[in-house]
């Protein structure tokens, strides 16, 4: 392979036997495996390059078995994922609940999201149940027809209000994540950490600060410290990241600092409690 030049991002040996040589970087569904395709085009293709071309595929094949047979393991079963029913205006919003799913397929995680098959929350809970994981959907009755269209994935339940969606998808999840969103995501977001700081729940909270999404709302809430109203232990509630894999490992690491305002089992039969009977639709 010493033999061969690079030129303008392409590799050239004599135009007679290789016209030209690329290479083509894909990324597999899982997102974390990076595969380098080598095709040559042309007459009398040398045999080091087609020699290289199947080594890279041979290793490469081996190395997602590899990955596949010892899967990653998690302190979560499921993880509650809040983000808007519209798709946003950047299409980095959209890759980053793509790869949210991925991250969670990969680590054997289930999803619990707000049941909608639209925007960000049809593309996160569409790449969990493409690659095999369970995908729980909590959503109000009155939702439905504004949020649902099509067919959905997974397990649907439907609950007769918005506390109860987000009483029962905090009880069913270890963990909360957010992704961009607006007046609902941040609803659902706050009254988690609200949860957190009083003692209701101690699962780990974070943001997934897609394009420094998030970052007014991080400076404010560390006004907030810096002004007294929230104590600097409760800011650690909060944990954001830029992607989804140092997200994920951050809340694996996730151990609260804060005293709750009362002890968790004080709290939980109100807020977290048995609810009524949910229908379930599919």
């Amino acid at each position: 392979m010493s033999r061969v030049r690079k030129r303008n991002g392409y590799s050239e040996e004599g135009k007679e036997k290789v016209h030209v040589v690329c290479f083509d970087h894909r990324k597999l569904a899982a997102g974390s495996i990076s595969v380098y395709v080598v095709w040559a085009f042309g007459y009398g293709c040398d045999f080091e390059i087609t020699q290289a071309y199947s080594l890279c595929i041979n290793l490469q094949a081996e190395a997602l078995m590899a990955k596949r047979s010892s899967p990653s393991t998690s302190r979560f079963r499921r993880v509650c994922v809040f983000c808007g029913s519209s798709p946003g205006k950047k299409e980095s919003y959209q890759l980053a609940a793509i790869q949210l799913g991925h991250e969670l397929v990969e680590r054997n995680i289930d999803l619990v999201y707000g049941g909608g098959s639209i925007g960000l929350m049809g593309l996160v809970s569409q790449a969990v149940h493409d690659g095999g994981r369970h995908v729980l959907g909590v959503i109000p009755r009155t939702l439905m027809p504004r949020e649902i269209t099509g067919e959905t994935v997974g397990e649907v339940r439907a609950v007769s209000g918005m506390h109860q969606r987000k009483a029962e998808m905090a009880r069913q999840a270890d963990a909360f994540i957010a992704l961009p969103g607006g007046y609902g995501t941040l609803e659902e977001l706050l009254e988690v950490i609200t949860w957190a700081q009083l003692g209701i729940h101690d699962k780990p909270v974070g943001l997934l600060n897609v394009d420094g999404y998030y970052n007014s709302l991080l400076s404010f809430i560390d006004k907030a410290v810096d002004d007294g109203f929230i104590t600097p232990t409760a800011r650690h509630i909060i944990i954001s990241a830029q992607t989804a894999h140092e997200l994920l490992s951050k809340l694996e690491d996730y151990v609260p600092m804060h005293d709750g305002v009362a002890p968790k089992l004080s709290w939980e039969m109100e807020q977290l409690g048995h609810s009524p009977k949910l229908d379930i639709a599919c």
